[in-house]
């Protein structure tokens, strides 16, 4: 930073809070070849413009990983266990891919960082998309197996759970329109039959893993858009949040089912984790409303819109009751100074949150790396570090370094 750059002042965070980077297991490891997601991305026809291939090389390289996290002084790392790997075929669990996250996870505890693990990041074993995935009822306790077992086995090296990461969006992308694993495109009835196993999935796996020995907090993530419906379906007029719907209407009815039951469900949890990157302008029957020329957007086409931030998590305290972490917030730009800008426009937008009495514990910057961006691949860039895609090396960008000094001033 230079001397004529103004520092970006946080503020004092409240005892316990946590500042993170997160990643997910599919987008940096490499090589998870009995994923749906593996499937997806090489069956011909999919959305998915390439393969994840070696991603980051993360499955051998996760300690160059921690080393960034330690390097910015942040206080957690969050990343995903891969339920590909643990259980590759039915019933077959591999003690390998168990003590390889144990050795992960407790690097990190003995590196002074915190452990946020995610149990589901948009991915499952190749073997339950072959039975419809997550529009089939059984997988519930296929999941519940799993987590049982994976929970049994590392639940002393983990801080925070989640058991799902966007389930809506899986449930919308994956299973109605068909551009993400597993390929399925049902429309609204596989959205409901895919959000009603994930709801139950959820609350079955937050047993499981509270009965677990240690003692972390549980809970779920959600994406959540700052989105606002106009019921004239024309961009510029009037539009209703979330909470401003007409009860009854088409759109409250739509809004439920993509993040209200998943609210609801989280009014249990100990948190609730807020994905937000942008604003979305929506017509009454659910569709995107086109951004206009000129408006400034990211480099996976949406708006440029850091304030969302502060909006969706007060929606999502409202509702769910429960503390709120921001578990991913980012953009995707191959200019770091507007990602800084960026950050510093949506902590800005959290913060006035916490002072209006949110009760918010912590924020995870999307994302440690740059790394595979699902269908989009390999373009788009969240990192707060760069991959060397010959050689795998990591470095760490100016918005690394920002966010590093925005963490420390805020707690001294």
């Amino acid at each position: 930073m230079s001397e004529s750059e103004e520092f970006f002042e946080f503020g004092p965070v409240p005892e316990g809070w946590l500042w993170g980077a997160a990643t997910a297991a599919h987008q940096i490891e490499g090589g998870n070849t009995n994923s749906d997601w593996w499937a997806f991305e090489h069956r011909p026809g999919t959305p998915a413009k390439e393969s994840s291939g070696d991603a980051c090389d993360s499955w051998h390289r996760w300690s160059d990983d921690l080393e960034l996290v330690k390097e910015m002084g942040l206080d957690c790392y969050r990343m995903s266990i891969e339920w590909a790997r643990i259980e590759p075929a039915d019933g077959e669990f591999s003690l390998a891919a168990l003590e390889h996250y144990r050795r992960v996870l407790a690097t990190a505890q003995e590196m002074g960082l915190k452990t946020s693990v995610t149990f589901h990041h948009f991915t499952s074993p190749q073997w339950t998309a072959e039975r419809e995935g997550w529009m089939n009822p059984e997988i519930v306790d296929l999941f519940a197996r799993y987590v049982d077992i994976a929970g049994q086995h590392l639940a002393d090296h983990i801080d925070i759970a989640a058991t799902f990461n966007e389930p809506n969006v899986v449930a919308g992308m994956g299973y109605a329109e068909g551009g993400f694993a597993p390929g399925i495109s049902a429309g609204r009835p596989g959205v409901q039959k895919t959000t009603d196993n994930f709801v139950a999935a959820h609350l079955k796996a937050r047993d499981i893993l509270k009965a677990c020995q240690g003692d972390f907090p549980v809970g779920l993530t959600l994406a959540m858009p700052d989105q606002v419906t106009h019921l004239d379906g024309v961009l510029g007029s009037p539009g209703l949040r979330y909470d401003e719907l007409p009860e009854g209407s088409a759109a409250a009815d739509r809004t439920r089912t993509w993040v209200g039951v998943y609210l609801e469900a989280a009014q249990g949890d100990d948190y609730v984790g807020v994905q937000t990157y942008t604003t979305e302008h929506m017509d009454p029957e659910g569709r995107h409303l086109p951004v206009p020329d000129g408006e400034r957007v990211t480099q996976m086409g949406w708006r440029f819109a850091p304030e969302a931030l502060g909006r969706s998590v007060r929606h999502a305290h409202a509702v769910a009751q429960v503390p709120v972490i921001v578990t991913e917030n980012g953009i995707a730009t191959n200019d770091d100074a507007e990602r800084i800008e960026y950050y510093e426009g949506s902590l800005a937008s959290l913060r006035e949150a916490i002072n209006d009495g949110i009760d918010v514990r912590g924020f995870f910057a999307w994302s440690l790396l740059d790394n595979f961006e699902w269908a989009e691949g390999y373009r788009p860039t969240f990192g707060l570090a760069s991959v060397d895609p010959l050689s795998f090396d990591r470095t760490l960008k100016p918005s690394g370094r920002w966010l590093a000094e925005v963490a420390w001033a805020s707690r001294n």
